[in-house]
């Protein structure tokens, strides 16, 4: 018998990672990744100097992805993602290099393994979809 979580029920994955607080500290732990990984400097270039509002957005959004609730949308409005990133240049290696980002901030996470893997290749589709380019 299986007795791992069944993440992406619900608000089982939201919970796996600590809630909103769990998912301020997983965005914060990103952004200092990308603020210190040389395969990272074009997409933090992409960014602000200052990376409050982004780690607000990015920890709002998962909120919401991992079945919370809409924290970004009641903040900054409704979000498409692609959208959202269409007048950037985003190939296969921007995306790849947010992918490292966040597999380095879950390393930092007092998360479960399996749920790493699990959010991992989840959110290997949205940075998918953030490409304009190939």
């Amino acid at each position: 018998m299986n007795n791992l979580p069944l993440y992406g029920q619900g608000d089982s994955s939201l919970q796996a990672a600590g809630g909103f607080a769990g998912l301020q500290k997983l965005a914060a732990d990103f952004y200092q990744a990308m603020n210190t990984r040389a395969d990272a400097a074009i997409i933090r270039a992409m960014h602000p100097a200052d990376l409050s509002d982004s780690t607000d957005k990015l920890a709002r959004f998962l909120t919401g992805w991992l079945g919370g609730p809409s924290l970004y949308r009641e903040k900054y409005g409704p979000i498409s993602i692609p959208r959202a990133h269409a007048h950037l240049a985003i190939g296969p290696n921007e995306r790849d290099a947010w992918l490292a980002c966040m597999n380095e901030a879950l390393t930092k996470q007092d998360y479960a393994t399996e749920f790493n893997a699990y959010l991992l290749r989840a959110l290997s589709v949205p940075a998918e979809r953030c490409r304009t380019r190939d």
